[in-house]
């Protein structure tokens, strides 16, 4: 998994790049778990900006397949600034459309052109290789998804609601399960050690028995 330091230097190398979609790819991979086909082949009717969830279409898994993610403060508002780049989307286009990247010949400047919304991007690939070179992160596109349980995790969220946000089949819980054991025993011990702090003010309490008796 990333750590915080990690996510920020990949983050501006993705700013960075010419690829101008990598930014938001990246955001809302970490943010939701997703995998990188799901994102890629996702649509904007599978989106609701206004509850603020999506509906994974399709899948590696069953389970996968048709699941609700609840979009985050962090991930609404990168596919809202994203949405705004396209003045003309459709419920049918692709979020991540097929379009290519020039550069200017007076400037230099890298611009997207030959947009193509019917159609997904074919693949991060060239653009996501360099922006984790200028970063000096070594990790793959599923490291986001792993990330993101991790974070889960740490922040005290059940296995059982992960999995179904992460969309696994029941082999692929039983070996996640296993996998992330630590966080499991890490929850239940910090749950027992609940046991031994003292309630509020017993003497109260027994003064109050007392009394009625």
């Amino acid at each position: 998994a990333l750590t915080r330091q990690q996510e920020a230097s990949l983050l501006k190398a993705c700013a960075a790049s010419v690829s101008r979609s990598l930014h938001a790819a990246v955001t809302v991979l970490l943010q939701t778990g997703l995998r990188l086909t799901e994102l890629r082949l996702l649509r904007w009717q599978q989106i609701d900006l206004l509850n603020e969830f999506l509906s994974v279409g399709q899948s590696k898994t069953e389970r996968g397949a048709g699941r609700s993610v609840p979009l985050n403060t962090t991930a609404a508002a990168t596919l809202r600034r994203w949405r705004q780049q396209f003045p003309e989307w459709k419920p049918t286009h692709f979020v991540f459309p097929s379009e290519r990247v020039g550069f200017s010949n007076t400037r230099g400047v890298a611009k997207a052109y030959g947009s193509d919304p019917t159609k997904p991007i074919t693949s991060w690939k060239t653009a996501w290789t360099k922006a984790r070179k200028e970063a000096r992160v070594t990790c793959r596109f599923h490291d986001l998804r792993h990330t993101c349980v991790t974070r889960l995790l740490e922040n005290g969220t059940a296995f059982a609601k992960v999995a179904t946000v992460m969309g696994w089949s029941p082999a692929t819980t039983t070996r996640m399960a296993k996998r992330y054991a630590h966080f499991e025993d890490r929850s239940i011990r910090d749950a027992m050690e609940s046991l031994s702090r003292p309630t509020s003010a017993p003497h109260a309490e027994a003064d109050e028995w007392d009394t009625v008796q």
